[in-house]
């Protein structure tokens, strides 16, 4: 089984797959639980945070059947960071004639690549290829047995925070679990919801989470610029709140059930009622209203995405979508909202695709990281599950017949 842990701001959801007998990938089952002792996606209170993971892994555990040792856990935030950076490196001695590119020369360039200078407070988490160049041409994928003189190879290098890392593996043991690896939520994201064609052509996925609203764009199927803004659906919340003078809880209910950021989606006639509060009537107002609350805000932290992404890349190389995931992305009236600060059409919500499971309830764009932290991890446990296969089976060939005739015994008692 591969296990997939979203850590949010608001919500910890679990996802566990696994291959079934004809060899197909499913989703055994899921889970959502309400977050504690997270603040804008980083963990501030230890014994909280390890106790909802517990929750949440073990109702997990409940919805599938099974029982989980460990698992691979997303991370976004402003704790992560992503540079670009070259590495370039000889085939063939100077005054040489070309030969084969080997995988030693792959390795060596790649080590050229990565020789930046890292902060002692960061850890390395991605070191992704995103182009290599043999005396050069660019645009390979890969140059192995390829003839040339000069190899270069062009990377993305993302980082995180050493004691974000230590906090969330410290979470996950206290919760009695291990912590299989780490991967860039986003990242994570794009293999649940993103074609192949959009990620070749270029596009962006954006994440927008309760704390924090996270980036990744991609060309030519690999990351040219990872980031993320300190704002997201809370903060529309917050605002919701303090104009209507209501508490947080309150505001965050009108806005998953009537909220709308999109003011022609809206009908004129349309209201809704905000629970009374400490002794106050009921308070009926119209769905424009809790828009021209919504819409300015929506519109300011996607301003916010577009500005990021023109500073550090080129516009015209994304012929893909925009792509939205997280629970911001339900938002009635995102799509439209986002088209209009983009200038562009080729916007959409990005939803897991569906991979069977008693209960398909993974489809929203919320899921997009938790499905796809399994997706990515999936092909690590199948190669296991072989490699200890092969194992098995060679030992039996090298005359341990008397362990199989035990274990035969064994199976029948």
């Amino acid at each position: 089984m591969v296990v997939g842990l979203d850590i949010g701001t608001s919500y910890i959801r679990v996802a566990i797959g696994d291959y079934d007998e004809n060899g197909k990938f499913r989703i055994l089952g899921t889970s959502c639980e309400k977050s504690m002792g997270l603040r804008n996606g980083n963990i501030v209170n230890i014994e909280a945070a390890s106790n909802a993971i517990r929750n949440a892994i073990d109702n997990a555990e409940q919805n599938a059947g099974v029982d989980i040792v460990s698992c691979y856990v997303s991370v976004g935030g402003d704790q992560i960071e992503g540079e670009n950076a070259t590495g370039k490196v000889a085939v063939s001695p100077k005054g040489k004639s070309q030969r084969e590119v080997s995988k030693d020369d792959i390795e060596r360039v790649i080590e050229s690549a990565t020789a930046v200078q890292i902060a002692m407070d960061r850890e390395r988490l991605h070191v992704i290829t995103q182009d290599y160049i043999v005396d050069g041409i660019s645009g390979i994928k890969d140059p192995m047995h390829r003839l040339g003189v000069c190899l270069e190879a062009a990377v993305h290098i993302i980082t995180a925070s050493r004691t974000t890392i230590q906090n969330i593996r410290s979470c996950i043991n206290r919760a009695g679990y291990m912590m299989n690896g780490v991967m860039l939520k986003t990242l994570a994201a794009q293999k649940a919801v993103a074609t192949e064609d959009e990620k070749e052509l270029g596009s962006i996925i954006v994440d927008m989470g309760a704390g924090t609203t996270d980036i990744l764009v991609l060309v030519h199927d690999a990351p040219v610029y990872t980031a993320s803004i300190p704002v997201g659906g809370n903060m529309v919340t917050n605002d919701i709140a303090i104009v209507k003078g209501i508490p947080v809880a309150e505001a965050e209910r009108i806005k998953i059930e009537y909220g709308c950021c999109w003011m022609e989606n809206i009908s004129p006639d349309a209201t809704l009622i905000i629970n009374g509060i400490g002794g106050r009537p009921p308070e009926e107002i119209t769905q424009a209203e809790l828009c021209d609350i919504i819409m300015p805000r929506m519109e300011e932290i996607f301003t916010m995405v577009l500005n990021k992404i023109i500073e550090k890349t080129n516009l015209t190389q994304l012929s893909g979508n925009i792509i939205l995931t997280g629970a911001g992305a339900r938002m009635d009236g995102i799509i439209e909202l986002v088209q209009n600060v983009f200038g562009t059409s080729a916007v959409r919500i990005g939803l897991p695709e569906r991979l069977g499971g008693i209960e398909e309830n993974y489809e929203g764009p919320e899921w997009a990281t938790a499905i796809g932290l399994v997706l990515a991890c999936k092909d690590d446990v199948k190669h296991h599950d072989l490699k200890k296969n092969r194992k098995h089976l060679s030992s039996e060939k090298e005359g341990k017949g008397g362990n199989i005739v035990k274990r035969f015994l064994k199976s029948l008692f």
